[in-house]
């Protein structure tokens, strides 16, 4: 079958990563340092950074960051890393994540806790019940993922977020207190930002017609806007524009049910007020 426009194949997957493990290899070697030498000049395990140059890991983003510090390559490890990063990304999520990266507006209901507003421990408890999770590799692979995705919250100016959140989500706590304890505490923090508006659909706000699965509306800046509709194991992008209006209809009238953003914010605290007691 041949491959349709904007997918790529194994080998351009293989590629992207091959390529920076290849530059990190042969930048440390030009700096005449031996992995144990790097190990104690960066503070990264010997191992790690062993894996890191033979592709069998995708770093996070800080690791970059430093290791272009410390070679003096000006970004050049951080723009091969996102290109390794986007390059395990699948399929059908990559082009929602160039509309969310492009995004001026964001307008999400969940029935998930959302990926953008996940702490690092949330996000490792939640991916760790996947069947793949005994990989150690493909965890914290995943895990940089999911957190990179948060670096357009950070972008001057940021977008402008506003998640309505299923009280379900609330109610589904971790097995970890403390890992809960701080994906709420997060939440509470993040809705303190000029740019992210949250609420809570409380289950007193009745049925909708969003029940089952995930919304997000995502506005560009030339005013296109596109939708996307999530379940646990599938997702759909909607670009006609009749079809986005309807499901931004459906959104404003869930923003109408669901509590206030500082009504939000007390159901929140009262919440971790239950777990402290």
């Amino acid at each position: 079958m041949a491959e349709q426009p904007g997918e790529e194949s194994d080998q351009e997957k293989q590629d992207a990563r091959e390529t920076l493990a290849h530059a990190l290899l042969t930048l440390r070697r030009k700096a005449g340092k031996s992995l144990q030498q790097l190990a104690e000049d960066t503070g990264y395990e010997r191992s790690y950074l062993n894996r890191l140059e033979t592709g069998q890991r995708l770093s996070k983003k800080p690791v970059m960051e430093d290791l272009d510090t410390y070679y003096g390559t000006d970004g050049l490890l951080v723009r091969l890393w996102k290109a390794a990063r986007n390059s395990v990304i699948v399929n059908r999520y990559k082009l929602l994540m160039q509309y969310e990266e492009g995004a001026v507006i964001m307008h999400k209901y969940m029935q998930v806790m959302p990926g953008l507003l996940q702490t690092e421990d949330y996000a490792r408890a939640v991916l760790s019940s996947s069947p793949n999770h005994f990989d150690p590799d493909w965890l914290e692979e995943q895990v940089t993922l999911r957190l990179s995705r948060q670096e357009l919250l950070h972008r001057e100016p940021p977008p402008s977020v506003r998640v309505i959140l299923d009280e379900s989500v609330l109610r589904r706590p971790t097995t970890d207190p403390t890992t809960w304890t701080g994906q709420l505490s997060h939440l509470m923090e993040s809705a303190e930002r000029p740019s992210i508006v949250l609420q809570v659909l409380p289950f007193d706000a009745g049925v909708h017609d969003l029940m089952g699965g995930s919304l997000s509306v995502l506005w560009q800046a030339d005013g296109a806007g596109v939708a996307y509709l999530e379940g646990s194991k599938s997702g759909e992008l909607i670009e006609d524009a009749e079809e986005v209006a309807r499901y931004r209809l459906s959104y404003d009238q869930l923003r109408d049910s669901a509590l206030s953003p500082s009504a939000s914010l007390d159901f929140i605290g009262k919440i971790m007020e239950g777990i402290a007691s």
